[in-house]
This record gives C-alpha cells, structure tokens and sequence, in this order.
C-alpha cells in the first residue's frame, strides 16, 4: 500500500505540472490577444469540464485538485472571454 504522504505528493505534482503546462497557452493568448487558433466549443467544453473538477475536488476536500483547478479555471476563463470578445472582433461568427 502506498502511504497517504506519496498520494498527496503525487497528486500535488500533477496538479503542479497541468496547471503550469497551461500557463504560457494564456499568457501568449493574454499578450497576443490573438484567439485565431482557439476553438468556441472545445475551450466552452474545457472551461466546464475544469469547474466540474473544482467542484469535485472540493466535495472530496482534495486541496490539490482544488487549486490546481482554481487556477487553471481563472486561466481558461480569461482565455474563453477573450476569444468571445476578440473573436467576434475579427469577424469570426463562432
């Protein structure tokens, strides 16, 4: 059996290594505020899909999940209303 400890630090990394990986996809994006390439309805999806997380990660009071999703819906957030916004700017009807 794997001690409480190591599933903690396992489950820490993950949530360190995602949430990371995602950051320099907003900060160009941010920076850039060019959202040609990003997809209405798989980033509507992804946005939900991380919220339904947060919302699992605290039901299981599992801090790990529940930060690594905080940040990564404060992300995906914002890359989801720029591309609404700056999408549309650009003539894109989706």
């Amino acid at each position: 059996m794997i001690p409480s400890g190591w599933i903690d630090a396992i489950g820490t990394l993950a949530a360190v290594l995602t949430t990371a990986s995602f950051v320099p996809q907003a900060w160009l994006t941010w920076r850039t505020r060019n959202v040609a390439g990003i997809s209405l309805g798989m980033y509507s999806a992804f946005t939900l899909g991380v919220a339904l997380w947060l919302v699992y990660g605290l039901l299981l009071r599992a801090w790990p999940i529940v930060l690594a999703n905080a940040v990564t819906l404060a992300l995906a957030s914002m890359i989801l209303v720029m591309r609404l916004r700056y999408g549309r700017a650009r003539g894109d009807p989706h």
